[in-house]
């Protein structure tokens, strides 16, 4: 493996993925976010296909990932050498998507990669087309963010569960494959193998590993879990087929990493940012957006909209249905350790909290805005920096908690909405990167496609000044 034509040099992490897994028929990759789990998954598929193996992979991710492996991961990765095409699903496709989707069943000396998005195992149309794949070529199939199947009795488990039995090869992909209980490992490692664990039922896993207690709710009875047991017996079966890297044990990582995650408008949030934006084009064209202060508004306006709620001149915060809050929870069940969110929206700031709240706990979550009292501030964020504290998620305002904080215990940063402000942003991913930081630090950004809010991170990422620029631009660039 050491001569192996790698694109980019791997990490020391890395490199001992693939001497140890790269041919194995079923692995787990349990790695935390940022330390590389995609480019572990393309060389093993790529080593696979060099030695004749493979000649095709489905790889399944959450909706707001699966776009990133077609464009970002596959072509950054893929060894130079490697003859490789890929698809990205659409149910509904266009021309060129549909020349994309049907080159996938050719019979040729390329590596076909077909890139699905999980909820499209729901469908029959998505599972007929993934068979289809599976049965023409000898594949490796990859889930992505595998805490996603962890529910035995989903619909789309099921199914992703019978197509595995179609490849040889099988992967999953994930930073903490145990989000809420250990029980969560069951359906995610039968997909690899369902010997692996050596139990042929959920509930015969449930039984040797959770302790149950009987309790009834009015007239009715049920069994509720109320601890674990046998957990040293469990990692034990793990080893043979499980790779686990943390960020701690990464070295040589570098000190900033930047993701994304797409999160779509639904159909109430892009009708009224198609209403939004023709409001601020007529203003455009009579004249009225003739300041920085008033392009801004219109900014504004249109980012809020993407956030999921909108701000009216009265004052009132009227939300619209938005998939932001769902998207923000697959990146925590994704995440281990301590975890800072930024929102730039008292009203976001709030929603988060009630949600991470009711999910793991009252005093997982804290606060940190401009409502927040004086004298708890300090304490909050001394209980978020003891490693040995329950609070792991700190919810700030960049306003008011992204200057001269230092939140070193955590190593992943999301940012739910972004400020246009360069400077806010900045000194807000310096509240986890300095002194005293000794991983690398995630950054993730939750961007709706195709809006002013993908426009808003470009610049910010690019280290642009919006607020300074704006106007030097053409406005309508911005606007459209």
């Amino acid at each position: 493996m050491h001569d192996y034509r790698f694109k980019n040099a791997p990490y020391a992490h890395q490199a001992a993925y693939l001497h140890r897994f790269w041919d194995q028929d079923e692995a787990a990759l349990f790695a935390d976010m940022g330390t590389g789990k995609s480019y572990m998954l393309i060389n093993n598929m790529c080593m696979l296909y060099d030695n004749g193996h493979i000649n095709g992979a489905l790889i399944i991710a959450p909706k707001g990932v699966f776009r990133n492996w077609a464009e970002l991961e596959l072509p950054k990765h893929i060894p130079d050498h490697v003859t490789w095409s890929v698809a990205l699903w659409n149910p509904q496709p266009r021309k060129h998507q549909k020349e994309a989707l049907d080159e996938m069943f050719n019979i040729d000396d390329k590596l076909h990669l077909l890139v699905m998005n999980v909820e499209a195992f729901s469908s029959e149309k998505g599972k007929k087309f993934a068979e289809r794949f599976l049965l023409c070529h000898n594949a490796l199939m990859a889930v992505d963010e595998s805490t996603t199947i962890k529910s035995p009795s989903a619909q789309r488990t099921k199914t992703i569960y019978k197509l595995g039995k179609l490849t040889k090869y099988r992967r999953i992909l994930t930073g903490s494959p145990i989000t809420r209980s250990p029980l969560d490992l069951y359906t995610q490692c039968a997909f690899l193998n369902p010997d692996l664990l050596g139990f042929t039922s959920f509930y015969a896993f449930q039984n040797r590993y959770a302790v149950m207690a009987r309790r009834s709710f009015g007239p009715r009875e049920f069994n509720q879990v109320v601890g674990y047991r046998r957990l040293d017996e469990l990692n034990e079966k793990l080893q043979p087929f499980a790779f686990r890297v943390t960020k701690e044990e990464c070295i040589d990582l570098p000190p900033k990493i930047y993701t994304k995650r797409d999160v779509p408008l639904t159909e109430e949030q892009a009708e009224a940012y198609e209403q939004m934006k023709k409001t601020a084009l007529t203003l455009l064209d009579n004249g009225a957006l003739t300041t920085t202060t008033t392009a801004l508004t219109q900014i504004l306006r249109l980012h809020q909209i993407c956030c999921g709620h909108l701000k009216t001149d009265d004052g009132e915060t009227h939300p619209i249905k938005n998939n932001r809050l769902d998207a923000l929870m697959e990146c925590i069940e994704e995440t281990s350790g301590k975890v800072i969110i930024w929102a730039s929206y008292t009203h976001d700031i709030l929603e988060i909290y009630k949600a991470l709240s009711q999910a793991y706990g009252g005093g997982s979550a804290a606060t940190y805005y401009g409502a927040t009292e004086g004298e708890e501030r300090q304490k909050i964020v001394t209980k978020f920096q003891d490693l040995d504290s329950e609070l792991r998620f700190f919810i700030g305002q960049p306003k008011t908690g992204g200057y001269g904080l230092t939140l070193t215990a955590a190593s992943t940063m999301i940012y739910y909405s972004n400020n246009y402000d360069l400077e806010i942003r900045l000194q807000s991913e310096d509240r986890a990167h300095r002194i005293g930081q000794t991983k690398s630090v995630t950054y993730i950004d939750l961007i709706a496609p195709k809006t002013i809010d993908e426009k808003i991170v470009e610049a910010l990422r690019s280290k642009i000044d919006i607020a300074s620029t704006v106007l030097g631009e053409d406005i309508k660039k911005w606007l459209i």
